[in-house]
């Protein structure tokens, strides 16, 4: 994995790519350049809590690609469409991995945020979408982690990680709990 994750930040499309944003709500650091640097800040002080190696660098390639192709997705554009910064991301990443999970994770890494919208303004969630997020990822200590490396950047309230990972942790068994909040 440490391979691919060289060979993705030496893309040309990459590299285009990084360069995109403007200080907005939930990424007041503006350019997705930015944005990776506080992930892979997380991400080390993370890392001596008992990552293993591979972990790492899965985490690593997550951090590098799952927002890198907002500079060419169509604003607001629902996860699952071809033109969303999710799909072209993952599009991207495919080049790279044929790790059905690692591609899942890309796809699906703001679902967590649209079910937490969900609960905050009425009480509930849609169901039916957690159910088949928790069928379509394997592996949720990676999810997990990635999600708190992710949501635990300025601009971003880490109490929706957390209700997520409470949730998480109802169905699945996972290393990660609240404390890796932190």
């Amino acid at each position: 994995m440490k391979e691919i994750v060289q060979r993705i930040i030496s893309d040309a499309r990459y590299l285009k790519n990084i360069e995109y944003g403007e200080p907005r709500a939930g990424h007041p650091e503006g350019k997705v350049s930015y944005h990776i640097t506080e992930l892979e800040e997380n991400l080390e002080k993370l890392a001596p809590r008992g990552i293993s190696e591979e972990q790492y660098w899965k985490l690593k390639f997550l951090i590098h690609v799952h927002d890198t192709f907002k500079a060419d997705a169509i604003p607001d554009s629902p996860i699952l469409r071809p033109n969303s910064h999710a799909s072209l991301a993952k599009k991207f990443a495919s080049e790279f991995t044929q790790d059905a999970d690692l591609l899942n994770m890309i796809q699906f890494h703001d679902v967590n945020f649209a079910l937490w919208k969900q609960f905050a303004a009425t009480g509930f969630y849609d169901a039916d979408r957690f159910s088949s997020l928790l069928e379509t990822i394997m592996d949720w200590d990676i999810f997990l982690l990635f999600l708190i490396i992710d949501g635990s950047t300025q601009g971003k309230d880490p109490a929706k990680i957390r209700w997520f990972i409470t949730e998480v942790r109802k169905h699945n068994e996972t290393m990660v709990d609240e404390s890796w909040l932190s």
